[in-house]
């Protein structure tokens, strides 16, 4: 039986794509929301005409009307949030990356180890809709025997650095924006063993006062000799959607070849027995785009939301869980060791062992 979730939302810039989503959806029912800014909870509730908002987590938490709590909050404050709402009994959502990096990942993981609430990670990119496609393929089986993956997330996002609050320091485009492309790789390639790599620092990103790789290109490798590449760009000029999309993942097989595009709606098919062909989804663009300039895509947020309900009715652990995403921040530690040791291969060994995980 299906049963109907309430949440809770905390952060309500990025949290406005997940308000959206409950609100729309049949499976959850948005109980409150919170945000420090008391500007922004009355914008919010002026825009989706809802006016249960705080600006107390600890009120929220309290409110025994929520059973799964959204965490949309600056990256360093994830594992703080997270505790308090597993200890208020609380499930939790919370946004991508779980951790701003591995100090607290060993912890992260033995303090869920202690508990029966559930932490899903909402890596978006997985359900946007040319991806699910491409997965229900991988997972029948069209692709014969993988060996490779190719993930890229390319975009300019310079636009990014002319919000004042995103020059601090610490800025990543590498956590906050690659990120996407390299839990791809994870989710074909889940056992990567060794990763190397190049990255630099444009003058574009430089005029900002700000020293972040924007361009980076990695291989990485499994025992089994599956290859993935990884590629991002995030302060030059690109193409256009057009010529190449956003985001995009290609699988290739001993049977056929895939390829599914964000935000243009594609998927890209070549199975053994057919001809090429192209899945376009289109008319689903007014579900994942509800906000301006194609913006925040919140049909993503609904379907993870909406798998994740399905996870709670079935008892499943939802995946990426603490775990999986803690694994995918020891990749990107090792790539980032890769660029600074010169290209050099990593072992993820190295990063796991030296952080207990």
């Amino acid at each position: 039986m299906a049963n109907t979730y309430r949440l809770g939302v905390i952060g309500l810039g990025e949290g406005r794509s997940i308000m959206s989503a409950a609100l729309q959806s049949e499976r959850w029912e948005l109980a409150q929301v919170c945000d420090l800014n008391e500007e922004l909870c009355r914008e919010r509730a002026k825009e989706f005409g809802f006016d249960n908002w705080t600006t107390s987590y600890e009120d929220m938490l309290a409110n025994d009307a929520i059973d799964v709590i959204a965490i949309y909050t600056p990256d360093q404050l994830h594992f703080t949030h997270i505790k308090q709402a597993v200890e208020a009994g609380k499930h939790v959502i919370c946004t991508k990356p779980v951790l701003p990096s591995l100090d607290d990942a060993a912890s992260l993981l033995a303090f869920m180890q202690e508990t029966d609430r559930k932490l899903f990670v909402g890596q978006s990119t997985r359900y946007f809709e040319p991806m699910l496609h491409q997965r229900r393929d991988f997972e029948a089986g069209r692709h014969g025997a993988l060996s490779v993956v190719e993930a890229h997330y390319i975009t300019d996002g310079r636009w990014f650095l002319d919000k004042s609050w995103s020059r601090q320091q610490g800025f990543s485009w590498f956590h906050g924006f690659m990120i996407h492309a390299v839990d791809l790789v994870r989710w074909y390639v889940p056992d990567v063993t060794e990763v190397s790599g190049y990255a630099v620092t444009s003058d574009n990103t430089r005029a900002f006062g700000l020293e972040a790789w924007d361009s980076l290109r990695f291989v990485a490798r499994n025992e089994a000799g599956q290859i993935a590449t990884i590629a991002g760009d995030y302060a030059l000029p690109t193409l256009g959607q057009q010529a190449q999309s956003q985001i995009g993942c290609v699988l290739r097989g001993t049977q056929g070849a895939t390829r599914a595009e964000y935000s243009n709606l594609s998927y890209y098919t070549h199975f053994s027995g057919e001809e090429p062909q192209v899945h376009t989804f289109e008319e689903k663009a007014p579900y994942y785009f509800r906000f301006e300039n194609r913006s925040h895509h919140a049909g993503e947020y609904q379907n993870y939301i909406e798998y994740f309900a399905d996870c709670l009715d079935n008892g499943t652990q939802p995946l990426p869980d603490a775990r999986e995403a803690v694994h995918t921040l020891a990749l990107m530690e090792a790539m980032t060791r890769s660029v600074k040791r010169g290209g050099q291969p990593v072992k993820l060994a190295e990063v796991i062992s030296e952080y207990g995980l």
